[in-house]
């Protein structure tokens, strides 16, 4: 050992850098729980806008019908599959309140008052319209978001306001408990599974765009909400797309295993994360997922890295509390019993991305089933085939019959001269449920039914979650869907009509309908 000193010594300067001491996260927590903090606060004002119009009692999908119904089909076992304070009251009024009091929580959230007791807050919250949005709520950020903030209060501070949101000089703002490393552990862990679950399903899907590299040839057109950037990427030689593919795999399912690595390597990890987020974040709109991805990859710097001496914020850290107080020791004990929860169930979900087809064992089934309702452990895989064709449907009225007049969306194409626009992080969750609804039909969308019904009944609330009312006087006496082709202009197309899409009308989607034909 002696004679290879300097060699061991080259190679963990080489890896660790000069500190070789155990890393401490505060840092990474203060600034994480922060994050958080910002995005739980995005999300439940994004959807504030919306609620009315979506679940609202004249939205599309009311909640009181739905709770109702489910209440009616499966007795006593619904509060237990629908864990949601919409049991309480399903009122308009009741709603708004779980908005309002949510972006209330996140922004005390991200000035450190009581950070624990808040995330408790903020995930029964979330969870409950989650469970109340139906379809509206059944993306991969809103499990996400679920799973990140019921980890994190294993994570967060047990007090009243902690120092260390304070802003004050880092040398007065020590840490005020010990970072739990068992919950570090399970965010990292989750941060590892959402990128390697997400590159290896693109490759066992059975999609031969991922393997031969050409999935980028269709996405940057057919994703749902394209923005302008989307347009310039989609005209870059193909040459540079499919690099970009490979990029993509390499950093989704080879670069996650760097997350346990050493301090530089895991360094390394971290920023090809990130720029990997940045990059998808730009072309596309997809709400705060890109931003909650980030978040977790800020665990992954030490304090070290941001000029913090992991000695001294140790020895302060204990000796201004004498070890740990009581709440964060039972954190340690809970995240403990988390771990050995839903460990099984990850590493399950992580195989099974490598085996689409395989079941997990009875026991396993069964605890995962008795876990989902709560949305705190979930597999991921965004992509896993991709859309090769783009159609859209274009909602139009006529009060005759005979001459129609189109519904414009928000966001979603419709006008094929206006540019595409950006919304992220803000998630316009109908225009989201139309792209999902064009690669379906009208009987698996039952929604989109219901949102033709009030359009025709002139609800003020769906008709708000439109850009535009073609019929403001009064609502139109027939409505039907058209199904479109729709593609990106060429740059010589564009210069030439000043339209960014071209379409092409294919059927109908929907027949007529009239208020009459529902009742």
């Amino acid at each position: 050992i002696a004679r290879h000193r300097k060699f061991a010594s080259a190679i963990t300067r080489l890896l660790w850098g000069r500190n070789v001491r155990r890393p401490t996260y505060f840092w990474a927590r203060r600034w994480f729980l922060r994050s958080l903090g910002v995005i739980y606060l995005i999300a439940f004002v994004s959807l504030w806008v919306q609620v009315d119009g979506l679940i609202g009692s004249n939205g599309m999908s009311p909640v009181n019908q739905f709770l109702s119904v489910v209440r009616g089909q499966i007795g006593p076992e619904a509060y237990r599959l629908l864990p949601t304070l919409c049991w309480f009251s399903s009122s308009d009024v009741f709603l708004h309140f779980l908005c309002g009091s949510g972006a209330f929580c996140s922004m005390l959230l991200i000035f450190g008052i009581a950070p624990a007791v808040l995330l408790v807050v903020l995930f029964v919250f979330y969870l409950s319209l989650t469970i109340a949005g139906q379809d509206f709520f059944s993306f991969q950020w809103d499990a996400l978001l679920l799973e990140t903030g019921f980890l994190s209060i294993f994570f967060a501070p047990w007090r009243l306001w902690s120092r260390e949101f304070s802003l004050r000089p880092r040398s007065a703002v020590a840490g005020t408990a010990q970072v739990s490393r068992v919950a570090l552990f399970l965010l990292k862990l989750l941060l590892f599974k959402l990128m390697l679950m997400s590159g290896v399903v693109k490759l066992t899907s059975g999609d031969d765009s991922w393997w031969n590299l050409t999935a980028l040839d269709y996405h940057y057109w057919s994703q749902p909400l394209p923005t302008v950037f989307g347009w310039l990427a989609d005209k870059s030689p193909e040459s540079f797309k499919h690099l970009s593919v490979a990029f993509c795999l390499v950093v989704e399912i080879i670069v996650p295993f760097f997350i346990w690595a050493p301090r530089r390597l895991r360094l390394i990890a971290a920023g090809l994360l990130i720029f990997l987020q940045l990059a998808i974040a730009i072309t596309g709109n997809y709400c705060f997922f890109n931003l909650l991805t980030i978040a977790l990859c800020l665990l992954l710097i030490d304090d070290s890295v941001v000029g913090r001496d992991n000695q001294t914020v140790r020895n302060q850290s204990i000796g201004a509390h004498g070890g740990r107080a009581l709440p964060q020791r039972l954190c340690v004990y809970a995240g403990t019993f988390v771990i050995i929860m839903t460990l099984p169930i990850n590493a399950w979900l992580i195989f099974s991305a490598f085996k689409p087809r395989n079941r997990p064992p009875r026991a396993l089934a069964n605890l995962y089933e008795r876990l989902e309702a709560f949305r705190i452990v979930n597999g991921y895989g965004l992509f896993r085939e991709m859309t090769k064709d783009r159609c859209e449907i274009i909602l139009q009225g006529s009060a005759d019959a005979i001459d129609w007049l189109p519904y414009e969306f928000k966001w979603k194409p419709g006008d094929i001269n206006r540019a595409p626009g950006w919304c992220a992080p803000h998630q316009p969750r109908l225009d989201w449920q139309m792209w999902f609804a064009a690669l379906g039909t009208p009987r698996e969308n039952p929604w989109f039914v219901a949102l033709i019904y009030r359009l025709l009944q002139g609800s003020h609330e769906v008709n708000g979650l439109l850009a535009n009312n073609p019929f403001p006087d009064k609502p139109p006496r027939y409505i039907r869907a058209m199904f479109y082709r729709y593609r990106f202009t060429t740059v010589d197309e564009l210069r030439h009509t000043g339209a960014w899409w071209k379409r092409e009308e294919l059927r109908e989607y929907l027949p007529t309908l009239s208020l009459e034909q529902f009742r």
